[in-house]
């Protein structure tokens, strides 16, 4: 709906604005620092208010790291209906939130919030990045590998999670990607040659592959076996338990992507998902991936699988190819 209020004047410090579905803004100060802005929140998704608390702050947090950037302030937006449910389980929520803040090294600066009918919590997020050093999804090069930070299954496993017939590892597992922060991801990118990168978050690793296949005007190719998936992710998938969001996503980027006929159907689901805090997506030159690997393994990240490659642009369109 942004794609509606396009720049009419030209503004040379605007590095990265409406034009490419890009995770943030980014405007340069100057010749040093740019300053990269987001903002993010949600309802929950789990039923722990701390645990809600961490999830929101690192999934707003996450577009920062997705600009190559360092978050130095956040803000709180807080939508609670504090008549209803008392201050703890919002105070709680703030804790776990705060906590992720302290965590990604950024500083809490303020906020607001109104009264709503059921709890909302995220941050508005500022950072810096020099400005020769931004990433955007608008880069990828021909012959460039992706690679994948997180496995792909939240938003599966947390409905499973809400119809209480997820298993406790796959839980467990869930949660741990969806409060780890990308600050760890981010930082080992950096000392290599990333060409485009991005979160893969609420339009699934199909949404965010194809903005940036259309960012960067290439197609993509992408190796479903290849792929991480979370623990049991294609058992619930399987016994239906996919969120709207994740069946939208599929219906959408559909006519963009080109599946082979072995790529059945939950595993197309899965491939959509409507991620919560997901992974970095990068592009990296071909000759630097198996040190990438090693070095995203080393860090302790919790996916760092080569999932595609970029290819060089065939028709008209961006295509997603997934084999």
């Amino acid at each position: 709906m942004l794609s509606q209020f396009s720049k009419t004047e030209v503004d040379p410090s605007l590095l990265v604005g409406l034009e490419t579905s890009d995770d943030a803004g980014v405007y340069k100060l100057t010749d040093d620092i740019a300053l990269v802005q987001t903002v993010d929140f949600f309802t929950p998704v789990v039923d722990d208010p701390y645990t809600f608390g961490e999830i929101a702050a690192a999934n707003a947090l996450s577009d920062i790291y997705a600009m190559g950037a360092k978050p130095l302030t956040c803000m709180n937006l807080v939508g609670y209906p504090i008549g209803e449910l008392g201050s703890e389980i919002l105070n709680q929520m703030l804790k776990g939130g705060y906590e992720k803040i302290r965590e990604a090294g950024a500083a809490l600066i303020g906020g607001h919030s109104l009264e709503d009918k059921e709890p909302k919590y995220g941050l508005a997020v500022t950072g810096t990045v020099h400005p020769e050093k931004v990433w955007t999804n608008a880069g990828a090069r021909p012959g460039d590998i992706l690679v994948l930070t997180k496995p792909l299954g939240t938003g599966i496993i947390t409905t499973a999670i809400k119809g209480e017939m997820a298993e406790a590892e796959a839980e467990r597992a869930a949660i741990e990607a969806m409060i780890t922060l990308n600050k760890e991801a981010m930082e080992v990118l950096q000392r290599f040659s990333v060409s485009a990168c991005t979160d893969v978050t609420g339009f699934g690793l199909l949404g965010h592959s194809y903005e940036l296949a259309k960012g960067s005007q290439v197609d993509l190719e992408l190796w479903k076996d290849h792929i991480p998936f979370l623990p049991d992710t294609q058992k619930y998938a399987d016994m239906g338990l996919v969120p709207g969001g994740t069946r939208k996503n599929l219906s959408f980027f559909e006519d963009v992507c080109e599946f082979d006929e072995e790529v059945e159907e939950t595993v197309r689901l899965i491939l959509a998902d409507a991620i919560t805090s997901g992974g970095l997506l990068a592009s990296v030159a071909p000759q630097e991936v198996d040190e990438v690997e090693k070095a995203l393994k080393d860090a302790g990240c919790l996916a760092f699988e080569r999932i595609g490659k970029v290819k060089e642009l065939e028709g008209d369109r961006s295509k997603i190819k997934i084999i």
